[in-house]
């Protein structure tokens, strides 16, 4: 652990006390080393361009993990035997790897269309001794069509960047009846979310939340806007790939 000894993780843990979150010694040690993965494929292929120490731990830990203002993952772990997560265009493994390592009994796959992206979280997840954690290489598109992932999991987050109603169809398919779909957003949603409710209710969604905050210590804006899913999503969504960027539901009849 002399690794931790190179960093100042106080204002991270202050932050995340604030959230109501509080790390062991073995999770720090783990945000530390995935931190230095990080920069270390970041030298050879653009993952962030947030590379400053206490930045990456705000800017991406933090504002991962702010996602317990809207899922209470400890209750819904103790009504559910075996909690299953996706976090849809995972990028640099944001929100997945963070919300791992603070809850590691929950079951989470990370899904990612670039192949060299998947190599990298591959690296850490082996490198912070995850379990139960699984790195998909292929296009929400494709794979929400596949009956192993179809409708499988209990929450579907992303923080990718595409409108509300893009990303529900990426992400709604995946999730359950009874689950959530949990948006990170980092804007005002009014004009968005009037947009984004055909193509909602479409899907099977009802959004029945939003949480909105500062990080803690900043006066940077974060959204989480919350979708239940209460009927199944007909079988031809997701259509095919490229579809729901270039023509999302709402401006036209699908």
């Amino acid at each position: 652990m002399d690794r931790l000894k190179k960093y100042d993780t106080k204002q991270f843990e202050e932050d995340l006390k604030e959230i109501g979150i509080v790390l062991n010694e073995k999770q720090i040690y783990q945000f530390i080393a995935y931190y230095e993965i990080l920069m270390e494929w970041n030298s050879v292929m653009n993952l962030t361009a947030i590379t400053e120490f206490d930045e990456v731990l705000k800017k991406h830990f933090v504002d991962s993990l702010s996602i317990v203002k809207a899922y209470d993952f400890s209750n819904e772990w103790n009504n559910k035997n075996n909690l299953c997560m996706i976090d849809v265009g995972t990028g640099a493994g944001f929100p997945g790897i963070p919300i791992k390592i603070v809850f590691p009994d929950v079951n989470v796959t990370l899904l990612d269309s670039l192949n060299k992206r998947i190599k990298f979280l591959n690296e850490v997840i082996i490198k912070l001794g995850l379990k139960n954690i699984d790195a998909v290489h292929g296009r929400a598109e494709d794979y929400a069509k596949q009956d192993q992932l179809r409708e499988k999991y209990d929450l579907a987050v992303s923080r990718a960047v595409a409108n509300l109603s893009t990303l529900s169809e990426y992400c709604i398919p995946f999730v359950k009846q009874g689950g959530k779909f949990i948006s990170y957003k980092s804007e005002k949603l009014i004009e968005e979310l009037s947009a984004a409710e055909e193509a909602v209710t479409v899907l099977g969604g009802k959004t029945v939340g939003q949480v909105d905050y500062l990080l803690p210590g900043s006066d940077i804006y974060r959204n989480l806007l919350i979708i239940e899913k209460i009927k199944s999503t007909p079988k031809k969504f997701p259509r095919k790939a490229g579809l729901p960027s270039k023509e999302p539901i709402h401006s036209k009849k699908v």
